[in-house]
């Protein structure tokens, strides 16, 4: 019960933010094709990006259904990677939001805890798709049960983080399943989100079941 009244507040956050951003000619947070030009991406060479470095235990006090926290969340997401191999903050220091909308992952990205906060706290930040070589279930799962992020997995086995720079400017289209480094032009074929992408275009799960008429809305 608890954790479907901290469902319907995040929702109703959610739709806040929406509308706002509708008002202000940004559009939907979720678009079904998602064109990130010219927006950055960051990458993460490391292999097993574990849900403590995407956000350490100390910060799950915080609770996304709360605004000025679900804010807060987003400015600790990937706090945890170790500094010598990512001297860049994925945050800036002083900021709330990214500068990298486009997260490139490695193998089995998410490992770890079942925590639900690593991808909320992701998509809080403003980052909107996670393309990387495999995930762990848990934290796919995740990523589609609150809607806050596009878990795109590389449909050939190339590991683009070997080819991508940091910063690297990227389109990429959920419609036609791609990924395109514009400096280069190349284009990385994705594996299909299948039915996870119209929960995910909704914002989640419960959000999914209300417009299917699964759930009744009061």
């Amino acid at each position: 019960m608890q954790r479907r009244e901290e469902e319907e507040k995040r929702r109703k956050e959610k739709k806040k933010r929406e509308s706002s951003a509708a008002r202000e000619g940004l559009g939907s947070r979720r678009p079904k094709t998602l064109h990130l030009n010219p927006f950055q991406k960051k990458k993460l060479e490391q292999q097993n990006i574990d849900t403590d470095q995407i956000i350490p235990a100390e910060y799950l006090t915080l609770v996304p259904s709360k605004p000025d926290e679900y804010e807060k969340l987003g400015s600790y997401a990937l706090i945890g990677l170790p500094e010598h191999l990512y001297p860049t903050r994925f945050v800036a220091d002083g900021k709330m939001k990214t500068d990298y909308p486009v997260v490139i992952g490695g193998d089995n990205f998410g490992c770890g805890s079942s925590r639900e906060h690593a991808p909320v706290a992701m998509g809080a930040a403003g980052a909107r798709v996670v393309v990387a070589e495999s995930y762990a279930r848990i934290f796919f799962r995740n990523c589609v049960a609150t809607g806050e992020l596009y878990p795109s997995e590389l449909a050939d086995g190339v590991r683009i983080c070997d080819e991508l720079e940091t910063g690297e400017e990227v389109e990429v289209d959920l419609e036609k399943d791609t990924l395109t480094a514009l400096s280069s032009g190349r284009v990385y074929p994705l594996k299909p989100l299948g039915d996870a992408g119209p929960v995910i275009d909704a914002g989640g799960i419960f959000e999914f079941a209300r417009r299917q008429g699964m759930i009744k809305t009061v």
